[in-house]
């Protein structure tokens, strides 16, 4: 299987070139340093959690499409196996992130499994300009305190958060055991800023 770093990688520099951004561009875009980019694009470094967000924002793409695995000529199939799902784990936080959906697969959606680590912080600010990512949340494990804008949410097993992500959310594990969730995230995105007629 191939290293996810070097997936994320080929796909942050893919997006960039598409549409036509400088590693300046970019950089300005979405607030991470020139060189921390060139560095994420040749797979010299390993991004945390918050700079993925920073950059699928300013790229203007879900965070699951820095994830998605390029079949090259296969066409897309209908089903990937446990052993395929492609992992990813934050240098800084320990978080795992699991692409549970087929790759290439078309859909509104995409499937995300998250293993939390114990006593964890996560904090991705949205700016006013990002595209506005959908999704809901289910915790199949343990307790996950979500902080969205102004409004707070204690989850337990079993419950789920439908969000809409406008405004900075803080996801934190506050617990002594590892918290679990599935996310459902919308591949379609939205303007967050309405345009004026």
């Amino acid at each position: 299987m191939e290293d996810i770093n070097i997936r994320i990688a080929q796909q942050v520099r893919e997006l960039r070139l598409s549409r036509g951004y400088t590693l300046d561009v970019l950089a300005t875009r979405c607030q991470v340093s020139r060189s921390a980019i060139s560095l994420i694009e040749r797979g010299e470094a390993s991004p945390t959690a918050v700079v993925l967000e920073k950059l699928a924002n300013g790229l203007g793409v879900p965070l699951t499409q820095l994830f998605a695995n390029q079949q090259g000529n296969q066409s897309p199939q209908p089903i990937v196996r446990r052993s395929q799902q492609s992992e990813w784990k934050d240098p800084e936080t320990g978080y795992i992130r699991r692409q549970i959906s087929p790759p290439d697969w078309k859909s509104s959606f995409q499937i995300v499994e998250i293993e939390f680590s114990p006593h964890s912080r996560i904090t991705y600010e949205i700016s006013e300009t990002s595209k506005v990512v959908q999704q809901q949340l289910w915790v199949v494990e343990g307790k996950i305190d979500i902080q969205l804008g102004e409004s707070s949410y204690a989850l337990s097993t079993g419950d789920c958060l439908a969000m809409q992500l406008n405004q900075p959310v803080i996801y934190s594990n506050n617990s002594s055991q590892v918290a679990r969730y599935i996310l459902v995230v919308s591949s379609q995105l939205v303007s967050a800023v309405k345009e004026s007629l």
